[in-house]
């Protein structure tokens, strides 16, 4: 049944992993590190709240640095998931999310990898538990919502 999907259904599927590989990629450079990032974020910050003291944008800065993070590796699961769900139609929840998280994480941990050839980043394992985490928390949620949706459809039906 797979064969009868053409290319289109195939890039459909899988382009939004490879532009999200892509975005991971291009943020894990000498460019985006936290040396690199201060200024402009710290420019962007003041502009919507105000001055604020060089101690307290570290902790903010980092904090942001960190929910980046979170936030798009939680994403890039996402995608990871969409993309097993379109390849295998009729596998349950549970699998999708399980090969989403494998690809996540190899993802994170090739990036932490190659961070620890550049000088001014370093490869952590706290930030592969992060990105980890950030991608369990989308997908629960994503659980929840496609749960709630289902029992409504299941209501309405009735």
């Amino acid at each position: 049944m797979a064969s009868y999907r053409g290319i289109r259904y195939w890039m459909n599927a899988w382009i939004p992993v490879a532009i999200g590989v892509g975005i991971i990629f291009a943020e894990s450079t000498e460019w985006m590190g936290a040396d690199h990032t201060s200024g402009p974020l710290r420019f962007l910050f003041q502009a919507l709240f105000g001055p604020i003291s060089t101690t307290h944008w570290e902790i903010i800065h980092a904090l942001i640095r960190k929910s980046g993070h979170f936030l798009g590796y939680g994403l890039i699961g996402l995608a990871w998931f969409r993309a097993w769900r379109l390849t295998f139609l009729h596998s349950r929840f549970a699998f999708d999310a399980f090969l989403a998280m494998l690809g996540t994480a190899l993802l994170a941990s090739a990036d932490e990898y190659h961070q620890t050839f550049l000088p001014n980043r370093t490869g952590s394992w706290h930030d592969v538990l992060l990105d980890c985490c950030g991608a369990i928390v989308l997908q629960l949620l994503l659980y929840i919502f496609l749960r709630q949706v289902g029992s409504r459809r299941l209501t309405r039906a009735a």
